[in-house]
């Protein structure tokens, strides 16, 4: 990438949110600054340490997490991201994102992203979940509102079910990520 781009990445609670740590380690090679951002119940699956460690960046938590300065996190990542990008997404963080609830700090950015930042979001649930016609309706009214979707994948999940609700493969996921920058690279 020609100028160091700014990505958010959102992880929510999934088992697949072990997986988003590659995801991290895979953009921040690319040169990407990236700066991770997690739900409460994402912290139930994988702890900060590792994100923090990969992208070399503090991990926001919290919606009143702090860094240095006035201004908060959340409208700082909000401002300064080139890319928000959500992986995995669960039915519940699709829901907010729909409706426009911001009770956490990813939704608080999602809701606050300056208007030329893309949003990608890579689901990841139950294939009864992602099928449901609640779900099916958030997603639409997201892609109206110009999100992009990548996946959700063919296979066994962990609930034992096979179908369609599984996490991209993390090496799809940060191709797409970066095919996206470029667009936005370009109409800078």
């Amino acid at each position: 990438m020609a100028k160091k781009v700014n990505i958010v990445l959102g992880v929510t609670g999934s088992i697949a949110a072990h997986k988003a740590a590659d995801l991290a380690s895979q953009l921040a090679k690319s040169g990407a600054n990236v700066s991770v951002v997690m739900t409460a119940d994402a912290q139930r699956f994988i702890t900060p340490l590792p994100f923090k460690t990969l992208t070399r960046n503090p991990v926001v938590t919290g919606l009143y997490d702090e860094e240095e300065g006035w201004q908060p996190a959340h409208i700082r990542l909000a401002d300064e991201a080139d890319l928000l990008l959500i992986a995995p997404a669960t039915a519940n963080t699709l829901a907010k994102l729909a409706l426009g609830l911001a009770d956490d700090a990813l939704t608080c950015i999602a809701l606050a992203l300056n208007p030329k930042a893309k949003l990608l979001i890579a689901p990841a649930m139950n294939g009864k979940m992602w099928q449901h016609a609640a779900t099916q309706a958030h997603v639409a009214i997201l892609k109206a509102r110009g999100a992009e979707f990548i996946g959700p994948d063919q296979g066994v999940l962990a609930c034992g079910y096979e179908g369609l609700g599984r996490l991209w493969p993390v090496e799809a996921i940060a191709a797409r990520a970066l095919r996206v920058l470029r667009v936005v690279e370009r109409k800078k």
